[in-house]
């Protein structure tokens, strides 16, 4: 069982496949999601790796979890999720995921948190039919209905479907498909909708209801760091640079003898025309 991302919700829009047919996408952007911390059967009790993503102001970051970031040496990071792995999936702490943790085609679950709707009746909330829209109703087409029991045990039971504050909760939509992903500039395309509105936080993982492909990456899809190549410029501009001072230093005594010489030859002028006059 691989780890899953935390990527940011950018908006919907829309694809073409190859036969030419018109797919609606959900964008979500990759970046800078890193591995916080692991957790271990041995001390732990299970196993899992904790991802952070989101730049966040040390000023805005409670003192423990800027000892957590900093043992992790990473920044604080604004959105904090912990996924189950396998014991052979655990990462290495400070490592970047990248959008190629999943491949085209692959069925994924995301978690999000829904879009705030504000109080709602119970026909738009749950779906009622309502009442009768004939004689004998008095203006309460809409309402719920009856919400009680008998005398026994006259009272309303926890949990009853009433009117009440819509959304703003935690979903989870299973076995969506990656139509493509984008690693140069983090992007992961999703077939269809995504819960959460624009600029909010899901959580992506395989899903548990569908066979994991095998070109996936295990045990996770890692941002590859190239080797740096700069060290033999930086050389060659060191020794370019110590060469021109050398220069400088060697051309500098001759230039004073030239200022030196000029400075005489214009006194001696100087001193002719005086003897002249």
């Amino acid at each position: 069982m691989r780890s899953g991302l935390i990527a940011q919700k950018v908006g919907m829009s829309r694809v073409f496949a190859d036969d030419g047919t018109h797919v609606p996408v959900t964008v979500l952007k990759v970046d800078g999601c890193h591995v916080i911390s692991v957790r271990t059967e041995e001390r732990d009790g299970y196993n899992a790796v904790q991802l952070g993503v989101g730049a966040k102001k040390v000023k805005n970051t409670t003192k423990p979890m800027r000892g957590h970031f900093a043992k992790a040496k990473v920044e604080p990071r604004r959105k904090v999720a912990e996924f189950r792995v396998s014991g052979d999936a655990i990462l290495d702490v400070g490592a970047q995921l990248s959008a190629e943790h999943f491949v085209a085609g692959q069925h994924v679950d995301v978690v999000g948190q829904s879009i705030g709707k504000g109080f709602a009746g119970a026909m738009k909330r749950h779906g009622f039919s309502g009442l009768r829209a004939s004689h004998g109703v008095s203006i309460s087409h809409r309402s719920h209905g009856s919400t009680g029991n008998s005398q026994d045990p006259g009272k309303v039971w926890k949990g009853k479907k009433m009117a009440g504050h819509m959304g703003d909760v935690r979903v989870t939509t299973q076995n969506l498909e990656v139509f493509s992903t984008d690693a140069e500039r983090g992007l992961i395309l999703i077939r269809g909708a995504v819960p959460g509105s624009k600029g909010g936080w899901v959580m992506i993982s395989d899903a548990r209801k569908k066979n994991l492909p095998e070109e996936a990456p295990f045990p996770a899809g890692l941002l590859s760091i190239s080797s740096p190549e700069e060290e033999p410029t930086v050389e060659v501009t060191i020794e370019d640079e110590v060469t021109e001072e050398a220069n400088a230093e060697a051309s500098a005594p001759e230039t004073a003898d030239d200022n030196n010489e000029a400075g005489a030859e214009n006194a001696g002028s100087a001193e002719t025309s005086e003897t002249k006059g």
